[in-house]
């Protein structure tokens, strides 16, 4: 399995709408048109995804939902609470594994420091790998039996202006 990992896009500060609720904060517009041009760079690579799983915060699923467009991806976007920022990487590898297990491509779109400690754990065994995605950063992995530990490969961890570029 081919497995990416894309944190979303800029968002709008805490508390800057006068909503104090985390999971609605939305993408910026600066953060919409980056995120389309970042797409577009996957796009330029590429890139496609049979299963495109997104956190449900709202700038998560903003993100999913650009990068679902521009790719085409037939299935669109299905939301799972796994990718919160209080979810759990565990469940979420175990979900792939019974749910998912004959995908070939899988984006995974949700938030920090979740997605680096997966990351790290999925590279080395342990979550202090210091990583990082900046909002709109793609990682890819290659993982040849998914479990929980060490089992993937780095393909690629590209930052957001580097997508930009391609596009």
């Amino acid at each position: 399995m081919r497995l990416s990992l894309l944190r979303h896009g800029i968002a709008v500060e805490r508390g800057s709408s006068g909503d104090e609720d985390d999971s609605e904060r939305s993408l910026t517009a600066k953060g919409e048109r980056r995120m389309r041009r970042s797409a577009e760079g996957m796009l330029a690579l590429g890139l496609t995804y049979d299963l495109i799983l997104s956190s449900p915060y709202l700038r998560a699923r903003q993100t999913a939902d650009i990068v679902a467009q521009i790719l085409q991806t037939p299935e669109g976007v299905q939301l799972s609470d796994r990718l919160t920022p209080a979810g759990r990487p565990r469940q979420m590898l175990e979900s792939l594994q019974t749910d998912h297990q004959e995908r070939r491509d899988v984006l995974l779109v949700g938030h920090e420091p979740y997605l680096s400690r997966l990351i790290s754990t999925l590279l080395t065994g342990g979550p202090n790998l210091p990583v990082v995605m900046k909002k709109g950063g793609l990682c890819t992995l290659d993982v040849e039996t998914l479990r929980f530990g060490r089992c993937a490969r780095l393909v690629s961890l590209l930052t957001p202006s580097q997508l930009r570029r391609l596009s």
